[in-house]
């Protein structure tokens, strides 16, 4: 991958990370993993790269 596809996928990846964060907070009990889940495996996957 190119640095501008890089520096793309990243921006992407934080404006979803934002995103889901926003819906995380709004389900404090958890009654909807999967928001939370993504969010935890969009997390690492960030942080790997």
């Amino acid at each position: 991958m190119s640095k501008k596809d890089l520096s793309r996928k990243h921006a992407n990846m934080k404006v979803k990370i934002a995103e889901l964060e926003q819906r995380a907070r709004m389900d404090p009990l958890k009654r909807h993993p999967e928001v939370h889940e993504e969010l935890a495996k969009l997390k690492k996957d960030l942080a790997e790269t």
